[in-house]
């Protein structure tokens, strides 16, 4: 099986610290909270600066949502996010202003086309907040395609869970065990690896092409390998006299 070739390149990000973070923060994304819980969490966090700024940009955001002219005062208050946060508290930020500018499909577009690759996974966290419909497809697609593990962890999140298709979502899934991004970061992965027999195939042929060229087989491989087995059902105990209670 052939690794698939990134259509872009890896661009830096804004803390390798974060990325540790986000490895540790499993499940708990800013794709995965309210946004009225995100601002509660992130304001506790913030110094009075930040806070200022923060409450000034979601203002503005909320104010003069959409898209205005080329650019928006919102979008350039997400390329400040980092500075003005921290790099820690930048995913979250960029999240609650593309919120409060109810920024829609186009919108999301062009920021995540137009922007780094920081602002990209911003985007892609903030879809299941913002598109209730498959518009916003093609960016998870994008992002599926390149080799950044940030913007791959972020683009496996509940938007793709719900509306990746059969095909698109195993091979999310396989890509991330080639790229080394945790399988912890695929939402609902318990929900559709169930009993998909075609997955664990594949899995099973990526495994035995590791195996037999003497490379390691991935321990999250496994994990999702167990997880294809079919629901089985569960049966009350039988009582004494050989009927199910």
């Amino acid at each position: 099986m052939t690794q698939p070739h990134a259509t872009h390149p890896t661009r830096r990000t804004e803390d390798t610290g974060a990325a540790r973070n986000d490895a540790r923060g499993r499940g708990t994304t800013p794709a995965t909270t309210p946004p009225a819980d995100l601002r509660a969490a992130l304001t506790a966090r913030l110094d009075p600066d930040a806070r200022r700024w923060l409450d000034q940009a979601l203002d503005e955001a909320g104010a003069h949502p959409g898209g205005h002219g080329p650019i928006s005062a919102w979008e350039l208050r997400l390329a400040e996010a980092g500075r003005r946060c921290g790099p820690a508290h930048a995913d979250t930020a960029r999240v609650l202003i593309l919120h409060a500018a109810r920024a829609g499909a186009d919108a999301l577009a062009r920021v995540y086309h137009q922007g780094t690759a920081d602002e990209r996974r911003a985007v892609l966290y903030a879809l299941p907040h913002l598109v209730p419909g498959t518009d916003a497809l093609p960016l998870v697609e994008d992002a599926l395609r390149t080799n950044d593990t940030r913007l791959l962890a972020a683009a496996v999140g509940p938007y793709a869970a719900r509306h990746l298709d059969d095909h698109q979502w195993r091979h999310a899934v396989l890509k991330c065990l080639f790229t080394g991004v945790g399988v912890a970061h695929v939402a609902e992965l318990d929900r559709r690896a169930r009993g998909d027999a075609e997955l664990a195939r594949m899995l099973a042929d990526y495994a035995a092409e590791r195996t037999a060229a003497g490379r390691p087989v991935p321990e999250d491989l496994h994990r999702v390998l167990a997880l294809t087995e079919p629901a089985t059902e569960s049966h009350g105990p039988a009582d004494p006299h050989g009927k199910e209670s």
